[in-house]
């Protein structure tokens, strides 16, 4: 072709929008400038030491979704500051979907918890799916004083502020049960945070504290192993998994504080990449090998859409606010 002609052509499909420089140099060499999603590695952060219930929940469930995607999915712990710092990781990670977040319902919850969080939960951070459901459950250990709700309460108003009660750290879903079951129940006990539920677990069983908070699926396989004593279910109803213990409610009537599980996403990430993570999400939580494992663990999958999880999300926003203010509820 004449080197003017060819100019001109080019100018003209310049000209039309209908291809870039760069287009024009993939198109010649017959390769489409959509890198298809994903092709490589994603990175899910966790805002939470290793061995807590995330990761029972997450762990099993990524191997479901590296087969779907046909990619590699690792988990990198980053805890700190009541989950702040790894979600701030994500907040500001390019959203392009290959750096996600995978945690509990403490990102609500932290929105008027933490007064100066580093991101904007509604603006810097899009909802790909809810995971799963559960009940939080009050644990002492074995051996302990304490072996019912009402114990606890008894203990607590002959001495306030003499019994403490551990969490996996502020903010964080668990935090938030203690808060509402200190306020509900008119008492005093002192939290003591950690980073991370491994930590807490461990001074729990050493006697350090009296007592913690934790997810169903973190503390199984301790009560399994008869190193703590569940005492209290902080779902409205019993839980199959934990069948013999009543809930918190029975005691304090109207008190309920699950926690959920789900996968989010930087803001801005496209539509097609979320929805590729959706489905991938979707189908492995739904196998019934995935569901068996977290029914024994005393959760319920409850995968959904983008915009069935950003509802929920507005709503434990809300939720939470109020049990914040009415509490009075401050962090370090």
């Amino acid at each position: 072709m004449h080197p003017s002609r060819f100019s001109a052509s080019r100018r003209q499909l310049l000209r039309a929008g209908t291809l870039t420089p760069a287009g024009l140099t993939l198109a010649c060499l017959g390769v489409s400038a959509a890198e298809p999603f994903p092709s490589r590695t994603i990175r899910i952060i966790v805002p939470f030491t290793p061995g807590g219930g995330t990761d029972v929940v997450g762990r099993t469930l990524l191997v479901g979704m590296q087969a779907a995607l046909g990619q590699a999915l690792i988990i990198d712990n980053k805890p700190g500051a009541g989950t702040v710092i790894g979600t701030d990781i994500v907040a500001k990670a390019p959203a392009d979907g290959y750096t996600l977040l995978m945690t509990t319902s403490a990102i609500a919850i932290n929105d008027s918890l933490v007064k100066k969080l580093p991101y904007d939960t509604q603006k810097d951070i899009t909802e790909v799916a809810l995971i799963c459901t559960g009940p939080n459950v009050l644990v002492t250990r074995a051996g302990s004083p304490y072996q019912s709700v009402a114990d606890v309460i008894a203990a607590a108003k002959a001495a306030p502020g003499k019994l403490t009660y551990a969490s996996s750290g502020n903010g964080s879903a668990v935090h938030l049960a203690g808060e509402l079951f200190k306020n509900m129940a008119r008492v005093d006990i002192a939290h003591v945070p950690y980073r991370g539920a491994g930590p807490a677990y461990n001074d729990l069983i050493g006697g350090q504290v009296d007592l913690l908070f934790g997810t169903a699926g973190g503390v199984a396989k301790l009560v399994a192993g008869g190193k703590m004593l569940p005492i209290g279910i902080t779902s409205a109803r019993r839980s199959a998994a934990y069948k013999d213990v009543p809930t918190i409610a029975e005691t304090l009537p109207g008190y309920e504080a699950d926690v959920w599980y789900a996968l989010f996403a930087p803001a801005g990430t496209p539509p097609a990449v979320i929805a590729t993570l959706n489905a991938a999400l979707r189908k492995a939580a739904e196998t019934p090998a995935y569901r068996d494992r977290l029914a024994n663990e005393g959760l319920t999958v409850a995968a959904g859409t983008p915009e069935q999880m950003t509802r929920l999300m507005r709503a434990e926003e809300a939720r939470w606010r109020k049990v914040v203010v009415d509490g009075k509820v401050t962090i370090d």
